[in-house]
């Protein structure tokens, strides 16, 4: 294993930071901007790759470009991946300091190299260096991140890593860490060898990251309506079969709320349909706001919503009905006024067609009799009784 050649492993390094330079540059040409992060993912392999071609170099060229910039190359790719990550998951990334330790750095290379020659005492800041930017970065990623496989890979990465740069630090230490970079020793080899790894396997982590983002978002905007953010019809229709079929297993059933914006049709003729779009989006924020977590709102077709009340009788289904009313009565300037038509599960003959189709007939009937109102469909016939939620009415149908 020692007669492995460094110059030949550290350019392999950097066919492999080229390759996946690419792969991330392509990437962020395509995908969206929602997706932050990818083109500092991708500029960090290009600064690793003409760092060793830097250290390749050593010997020919000058030490302040093979020692000093490659040194600082190699720090400031980190620095880049780590603000990648910052902004993949929606936080800033403070460049103020790390700007201030990125000139500190570059002027102890400088000593070290010119005034103080030592390659001891580069080689070890070098590795706290690095050691200080991985263990910040795993830090914020065991706080911040989820736990996605290619989280947890990166994760994995950063501290097997850190690791491998606190076996280098003690190796120099106890006076094994070789005279020179190049020095074909079991040390410098190993430390080499691990950093090829980590090139390799840091930028197939972003890729899997950002990969795994876009499916996310592309589920999103197949099961959601852009401009609410609800459920879309299909989406929110195969949440109510799947808690149907819980019901038919443990005897508790939904209850569904079909929700209609009155006079919707007047507002979009009179104030526009920005204007239209701004009330279905305020009425979304709302009806969420009312709702408990397990709760689902969905669009079900222009201004008609539908909520599915899972494990909710027809009296707690009423309670909601009441806070949607009241809600939408606060003064603001896109509130609405709606009409709900509301029925609950009744047994286990009872279908979904079945439940929408009387959801459909109380909310008609709601429309007929005057509108902001919710009306209850029962079986079996049960007396009609009424419930006041502010302007609004609730009443039972059969």
């Amino acid at each position: 294993m020692t007669n492995l050649d460094p110059r030949s492993m550290i350019a392999m390094a950097g066919f492999m930071s080229a390759i996946m330079a690419v792969v991330l540059l392509f990437m962020r040409r395509h995908y969206p901007p929602s997706i932050r992060g990818v083109g500092a993912w991708a500029v960090a392999p290009l600064l690793w790759l003409v760092s060793t071609v830097l250290f390749s170099a050593r010997g020919v060229i000058p030490s302040w470009l093979s020692l000093v910039l490659a040194n600082q190359l190699l720090v400031l790719g980190a620095l880049i991946y780590y603000m990648g990550t910052r902004h993949f998951m929606g936080h800033r990334f403070d460049w103020r300091f790390w700007g201030w330790i990125m000139a500190g750095s570059t002027m102890v290379f400088v000593v070290l190299t010119y005034w103080f020659p030592s390659y001891t005492l580069r080689v070890g800041f070098f590795t706290v260096l690095m050691g200080c930017i991985y263990v910040a970065q795993l830090r914020f990623m065991l706080r911040q991140g989820d736990r996605s496989f290619p989280v947890r890979l990166v994760q994995v990465v950063l501290a097997v890593h850190t690791l491998v740069l606190a076996v280098r630090l003690t190796s120099i230490l106890i006076g094994k860490g070789g005279s020179d970079l190049m020095e074909p020793s079991l040390f410098q080899t190993l430390y080499i060898g691990a950093y090829v790894l980590m090139v390799l396997m840091l930028s197939i982590g972003a890729v899997l990251m950002a990969t795994d983002r876009l499916r996310t978002e592309l589920e999103h905007l197949a099961t959601h309506d852009s401009l609410t953010n609800t459920l879309n019809r299909r989406a929110l229709l195969a949440r109510c079969e799947d808690e149907l079929e819980r019901a038919q297993r443990y005897g508790h059933g939904p209850s569904i709320m079909m929700v209609d914006l009155d006079n919707f049709k007047a507002v979009n003729d009179t104030r526009g349909h920005q204007h239209g779009d701004a009330v279905l989006v305020h009425f979304a924020d709302c009806t969420r706001q009312v709702l408990r977590r397990a709760d689902r709102l969905g669009r079900y077709g222009g201004e008609e919503f539908l909520v599915l009340l899972p494990d909710s009788d027809t009296d707690a289904a009423m309670v909601v009905a009441q806070r949607i009313h009241a809600t939408l009565a606060t003064g603001h300037a896109l509130d609405c006024q709606v009409s709900i038509g509301l029925t609950s599960w009744t047994g286990s003959h009872d279908t979904l067609d079945a439940m929408l189709s009387r959801a459909d007939a109380a909310l008609y009937r709601a429309k007929r009799e005057g509108r902001n109102r919710t009306v209850v469909a029962s079986e079996p016939i049960q007396a009609p009784r009424a419930a006041q939620a502010g302007s609004a009415q609730t009443v039972a149908c059969d």
